[in-house]
């Protein structure tokens, strides 16, 4: 792959994106580096960051506030598709790397970059996240991976850090690699890597253990229209507002806990800990409120098309011929879904015990066993004829 004179890095913060800054520069011979952080909601100061990037060696550091987009643009839409991967993970970490990927391309367009850059290891999802999304919106875009190249052990880059200025991290690293955004926080690494091994209570920020807990549940009212989730407990919210105020409710509540063996895209096994209560009640709420508006067809149909959507955004896809035409598809089946849903918070579960929608397709006097019951049975005799006539021949034909 070639050089390039001017690239805009993808920055955290961290040691190996802070590295990255030096290494571009003295080995790789990258004339400028700009960087960019994008505020996703993940709570972090963003100011110090900016500084860090600048003392690094950056010409310039960026800081985007791209939350608002992050929720409506890549969450909201996953929603609707009930995107579970393999159906567990609510994909709260994925959904960034297609956003932080297009803000790179703008940025080099708008700077006049003939590259961009990322911190990742060859060994993760994000790298193929990243480059794939780059070579969708600007297959002339160079892509650089400086950590997939400098084989420096962590101890090797941080001192390398160091010849440049960059600080070693002051206090004893976490032994735990940990991404959060306004969706949730993934946890990985350090004792998690023994599958046996239970998660200490210390790897959890967003959700209490159970025994913290309150001894009374909460009830929350979710409103949605046409799938897009809008009002608590009756009260419209806009997006960050909205799952923000339920990652804390069900949080607290202990709900949003995942201990998974997840399948990467590169084949290898990982031990994964999430924490997403807002994201987890909301696609539960959602799928139950398709239950009551969408057709039996549509529905029993749409969960093969939530699989393949779920897959193509973990792995990588999301600019993606196919994962448009499933956006066209998972649009349409939105057109009725509007209504509330209620969910029962309690000692670590969030179980839907009411729905109720203006769009709803249950019919009470046709479902009902009472007095006000309007199906006609004697219909029942002719429709079991014909349904079961290929099964009758079949049977008969094993017979001679």
């Amino acid at each position: 792959m070639g050089r390039a004179n001017k690239v805009v890095l993808a920055y955290s913060g961290g040691v190996d994106t802070s590295v990255c800054i030096p290494y571009l520069k003295q080995e790789w011979g990258v004339e400028e580096v700009i960087t960019l952080a994008a505020d996703l909601g993940q709570g972090d100061e963003l100011e110090p960051i900016r500084e860090k990037a600048l003392k690094s060696g950056a010409s310039q550091s960026l800081v985007i506030d791209a939350t608002q987009s992050f929720v409506k643009d890549y969450a909201f839409p996953s929603i609707q598709a009930n995107a579970l991967y393999e159906n567990r993970y609510p994909l709260s970490t994925a959904l960034a790397r297609p956003l932080i990927a297009k803000l790179l391309v703008e940025a080099a367009a708008e700077y006049g970059a003939d590259a961009v850059a990322h911190g990742c290891t060859g060994k993760g999802n994000d790298q193929v996240r990243f480059d794939v999304a780059i070579a969708a919106l600007n297959p002339d875009l160079k892509v650089l991976v400086p950590a997939r190249e400098w084989g420096m052990s962590r101890e090797e880059t941080i001192a390398y850090g160091e010849r440049f200025g960059i600080p070693s991290p002051v206090k004893k690293s976490s032994p735990y690699s940990i991404d959060r955004n306004l969706l949730g926080r993934s946890i990985e690494a350090g004792p998690l890597e023994d599958p046996w091994t239970e998660a200490l209570e210390e790897v959890f920020e967003l959700t209490k253990a159970i025994a913290d807990t309150p001894n009374e549940p909460e009830y929350v009212e979710i409103g949605f229209e046409k799938g897009i989730p809008v009002s608590l407990n009756g009260e419209m919210l806009n997006p960050i507002d909205l799952i923000t105020q339920l990652n804390k409710k069900a949080g607290d509540h202990g709900f949003g806990r995942i201990d998974m063996m997840e399948n990467r895209l590169v084949g290898i096994k990982s031990r994964e800990i999430y924490e997403a209560p807002a994201l987890l009640v909301l696609i539960h709420a959602h799928r139950d409120l398709e239950s009551l508006t969408l057709t039996k067809d549509v529905t029993q149909y749409k969960r093969g098309i939530e699989e393949t959507y779920s897959n193509l955004v973990y792995n990588g896809l999301w600019y993606s011929p196919l994962k448009g035409a499933l956006d066209a598809f998972v649009h349409q089946t939105q057109e009725r879904v509007s209504g509330t849903v209620r969910v029962k918070l309690f000692k670590g579960n969030a179980a839907i015990v009411g729905r109720q929608s203006s769009k709803t397709l249950y019919t009470p006097e046709l479902a009902t066993y009472g007095s006000d019951d309007k199906f006609d049975h004697r219909a029942a005799e002719g429709f079991i004829y014909v349904w079961g006539l290929p099964t009758r021949v079949w049977s008969q034909n094993l017979r001679t």
